[in-house]
């Protein structure tokens, strides 16, 4: 098959990014396939270009809402009109309607929750599905073992199905990741693809500071004193908000964004941010996934994320453009205490998960039984998971070890943060890579000499509309 002819003809590129003619073939040849290829590295292209030389429609499990509506509308914008999403924000008559018609389609986006629902199973069922893909599937090891576990029941709905061969894509993965997606995706022989994780364009700064007010304090002379766009992940939705707001009375173009707002509210600030319209965002960990947007330069993190992968995910959404970026953790004593509660705070403790599981016996609901038990809803959704298959010792079991592995992927963090090594090379051991060659611009161990970018205004690519009319002005009166 002459792939370059379908690349130029479908997408219009004259040649394939690192990695992706490879792992195409390999789907085509209907392998299982892994795929992890670094943020901006074109992953989607790894299923919509196999789509056009397979027969049958493409289903994608998609983590997000936005993310989804994000893939339907740029493939609707390149001249694709057979996609759809199906997700929970659909009304019950337009979720019908789809339904109806989901033959029709070729690119089918859906979530992992809705592929337990019965009414979708019996239509995927009777259709001709060409491949199967997973998109961002570390979440099945980052997400699935606690608030979502229905990412660990995907693979039960590939055995409900005529399974054709299945492609995970993700951007980070260590070995531990890897074999989560293996092993619950249930994938046979599959082939893996491993491009090198290093963005040289990116350089990493570590800051320690004493206090929340100091971080606090840190971001608003930074925002005021260097370019976007930029993103500042935070650890919780009050803070997302209670910083934003703090900072617009600062002068400063930013908006909240956090799984608590109502999602006419998320996508208007996201296509906001993705137009120019809001040079920064502050939110929670999910913002970003998938996001078609190349010229953030900065991600600032004012809390320290639990594993390195989380925060290899969220540091390669700058720089996209492959122009100079820059990630910033900050970091205060008390991070230690505070992530350590975050992780652990929905996790069961085994009093209350033996009290659940005996209420259930008695025949009282699932709702009422975790409400009886102190349980929080992740903690109610983790046991029934588990419940399924085991006895409640095996769960109780099961949960410790996942409070173990936690603790471990913290402890990663902290190394990080605390080894006083180059931050670059750090990052790669835990991915089982090395670094060649240090870039000029590497970490704040390295030095950071020339960050001259930062205040560069060529570098906010001539989106100078971006700017209030009084920077635009100061701007003009300084170069004459």
């Amino acid at each position: 098959m002459d792939l370059q002819s379908l690349l130029q003809k479908k997408f219009g590129f004259e040649q394939f990014r690192p990695g992706q003619e490879a792992i195409v073939r390999d789907v085509l040849k209907g392998k299982d396939t892994l795929a992890i290829l670094p943020t901006g590295m074109g992953k989607s292209l790894c299923y919509q270009l196999p789509a056009y030389a397979l027969e049958g429609a493409v289903l994608i499990i998609s983590p997000l809402v936005a993310l989804m509506e994000d893939q339907v509308a740029v493939m609707k914008k390149s001249g694709e009109k057979r996609v759809v999403a199906l997700n929970s924000f659909l009304s019950f008559s337009d979720k019908n309607r789809i339904l109806s018609s989901l033959a029709s389609y070729k690119f089918i986006f859906i979530s992992p929750e809705m592929l337990t629902q019965e009414s979708i199973v019996s239509v995927l069922q009777r259709m001709h599905l060409g491949l199967l893909v997973v998109d961002e599937a570390h979440c099945i090891s980052q997400w699935g073992f606690d608030f979502r576990p229905d990412y660990l029941r995907i693979g039960n709905f590939f055995e409900k199905v005529q399974r054709p061969n299945i492609l995970a894509l993700t951007a980070t993965a260590d070995d531990k990741v890897v074999e989560d997606i293996r092993f619950y995706l249930q994938l046979k022989s599959a082939v893996v693809h491993r491009q090198p994780i290093d963005r040289t364009n990116i350089s990493y700064t570590i800051i320690k500071v004493n206090s929340q007010i100091d971080k606090t304090e840190w971001i608003k002379d930074r925002l005021q004193s260097t370019i976007g766009p930029g993103i500042i992940y935070v650890a919780s939705r009050k803070r997302a908000d209670e910083l934003s707001e703090y900072l617009r009375r600062e002068g400063i173009q930013i908006a909240s964004y956090h799984a608590g707002m109502e999602q006419e509210d998320r996508a208007l600030i996201q296509e906001q941010f993705v137009v120019g319209e809001l040079n920064w965002i502050c939110a929670t960990n999910a913002f970003g996934m998938g996001i078609h947007k190349d010229n953030v330069r900065q991600i600032i993190h004012e809390h320290m994320p639990q594993s390195i992968a989380s925060y290899s995910q969220e540091v390669g959404r700058a720089g996209r453009d492959q122009l100079q970026a820059t990630a910033c953790l900050l970091y205060s004593p008390e991070d230690d205490r505070r992530i350590r509660f975050i992780t652990q705070e929905e996790m069961p403790q085994e009093l209350e998960i033996l009290h659940y599981y005996n209420l259930m016996q008695t025949g009282t609901t699932s709702i009422d039984a975790a409400e009886l038990s102190s349980l929080s809803e992740t903690g109610r959704r983790m046991i029934d998971y588990y419940l399924e298959s085991e006895k409640v010792e095996d769960v109780i079991h099961q949960i410790e070890q996942l409070k173990k592995d936690k603790e471990e992927q913290l402890q990663k963090m902290l190394q990080l943060v605390h080894s006083g090594n180059c931050i670059r090379k750090e990052l790669l051991s835990v991915f089982g890579e090395k670094l060649s060659t240090t870039p000029q611009i590497c970490c704040s161990i390295c030095g950071l000499e020339n960050e001259a970018w930062l205040q560069n205004r060529e570098m906010i690519n001539d989106n100078e509309f971006e700017l209030d009319w009084k920077t635009r002005l100061d701007l003009l009166l300084s170069e004459n």
